[in-house]
């Protein structure tokens, strides 16, 4: 069983997660949950925001609209996704008292924000208009 198949298992049982190594200290948990319940909020918050561009921004074209939107739907997705998968694999690597695992997520969650935020820095300063 690869080690993606098994992380995705303990999604849905995480605790299945006992079954390896030693318990770490509670505190080292609840901060990963903490780190976790952050990124949820990010995703929330990104998902709230594709959809506020996208109800909120009418006289915008529809296609750099639907840009916009989806752009920040697709993040809010990612993160939430990413979310539990980072949360299993810092988890497990506590558990058997490995390194935390490294992740390039970070950076292409903030080039996907960077690039919709200079979008509708776009449309602030110049306009966008056209059918919706």
């Amino acid at each position: 069983m690869t080690e993606f198949v098994r992380s995705l298992r303990l999604w849905f049982a995480p605790q299945r997660i006992r079954e390896e190594g030693e318990t770490p200290d509670y505190r080292f948990s609840l901060a990963n949950e903490r780190t976790f319940l952050a990124w949820i909020r990010t995703a929330l918050a990104l998902i709230g925001g594709g959809f506020a561009v996208d109800q909120f921004l009418p006289d915008l074209a529809w296609g750099v609209r639907a840009g916009m939107a989806l752009g920040l739907l697709a993040a809010g997705v990612l993160c939430a996704l990413r979310a539990v998968n980072h949360w299993v694999r810092c988890e497990r690597a506590m558990r058997r008292g490995d390194d935390l695992p490294v992740t390039r997520f970070p950076t292409v969650l903030s080039l996907v924000v960077a690039v919709v935020a200079v979008a509708m820095v776009v449309v602030v300063l110049f306009g966008w208009e056209g059918t919706s």
